[in-house]
């Protein structure tokens, strides 16, 4: 790990506690994007061929990565796009439950169209009041993010699986941004329905690529009128036969961008995603119990049996700014301080931002 850790010139100088605002670049996909553009700059035209190749092989690879079939993968420049052109076919007369405070990404989109909309809090017992809302209310769309930005909160995917098999016709969309190049996640059988995710955070991939990973069934319930050229692969007589994937790729893709993300997604697959998701697993223990102890967390965050890397501790200004000058790269979000860990950060690392804190 200590040889992978030496690819990220940023670790030298600060301790980056704050993957979920970006992640990191690092000297491999360096590399690989000033190859790619050197190619560009020499071959110009002549490589329009290998380009779109490029775009392909990371359909495939997204496919693998995620155990999604690769006809059932769209890509996306972010997940707030891809949601948008889902919800343009979505009817009317759903009902659709949110988590109060999840990503406005998540939110927004359902509650600037006319849906009828409930809420459940985000709380300790987060799954049971999503599973009562649901039955109380006869919802037939959940939508929410695997892990909440604000926090950190991480939904149980188990519990997602269960309530797909206690309500078979319910939709479930999924933002995984915070989630995703965590753990690794089998999408086909995950109960999921609608999984999206933007790259440049915990992918590793850099801005402008994203992804939405659909099941067999889903495309039944939505009638999306999106299309393009693209969308029909080049094909003027395809207008009729594009499928449903393939209306959130109406125009061109950029060869940079999704080749960024092909990169990251086997870079993180040659470590092993057992191994990333162990580190981050063990970084995530140590700091509930650092900032637990030094009373720094909402109480419901101790009492859940799952959380992410993802916390958010009680400070204002003053320790934003301690935190900053001791080069801790961190954000404020919510009234406290957001603090994120990847698998390239340390224990001592969380030792280091504890004694700061102190």
């Amino acid at each position: 790990m200590k040889n992978i850790i030496k690819q990220f010139p940023v670790l030298n100088q600060y301790c980056y506690a704050d993957t979920a605002t970006s992640g990191l670049l690092y000297d491999g996909l360096l590399d690989w994007r000033q190859e790619h553009d050197l190619d560009v700059l020499i071959g110009g035209r002549k490589l329009s061929s290998k380009l779109g190749k490029i775009v392909s092989e990371t359909r495939n690879t997204v496919s693998k990565f995620f155990s999604c079939k690769s006809e059932n993968v769209a890509l996306t420049p972010n997940f707030s796009i891809g949601i948008n052109l889902l919800l343009e076919g979505l009817g009317k007369k759903e009902k659709v439950l949110l988590l109060k405070g999840d990503y406005p990404s998540v939110n927004w989109p359902f509650e600037s169209r006319d849906f009828s909309i409930s809420y459940v809090d985000i709380s300790a017992d987060l799954e049971e009041h999503i599973f009562n809302k649901i039955k109380s209310d006869k919802i037939t769309l959940l939508a929410l993010s695997l892990v909440q930005w604000l926090n950190g909160v991480k939904i149980d995917v188990e519990f997602l699986k269960t309530l797909k098999k206690e309500y078979p016709d319910l939709i479930i969309i999924a933002d995984g941004t915070q989630f995703c190049g965590t753990e690794s996640i089998n999408f086909d059988t995950s109960g999921i329905d609608v999984l999206g995710a933007s790259g440049y955070k915990w992918l590793l991939g850099g801005s402008g690529n994203g992804f939405m990973l659909f099941s067999d069934t889903v495309a039944g319930r939505f009638n999306c009128p999106t299309i393009g050229f693209n969308a029909a692969r080049g094909n003027l007589d395809g207008k009729d036969a594009v499928s449903f994937s393939n209306r959130f790729e109406p125009g061109h893709l950029d060869s940079m961008a999704f080749g960024s993300l092909n990169y990251s997604l086997k870079f993180l697959s040659e470590i092993g995603m057992d191994v990333i998701s162990e580190q981050i697993k063990l970084l995530s223990n140590k700091a509930l119990s650092e900032f637990g102890n030094l009373g720094l967390l909402e109480s419901y965050i101790i009492d859940r049996n799952v959380h992410s890397s993802i916390f958010n501790i009680a400070g204002g200004d003053k320790e934003y700014s301690k935190l900053m000058q001791n080069d801790v790269l961190c954000a404020q979000r919510g009234g406290g301080i957001r603090l994120a860990f990847h698998f390239y950060n340390t224990e001592n690392e969380i030792d280091r931002i504890v004694k700061i804190l102190k």
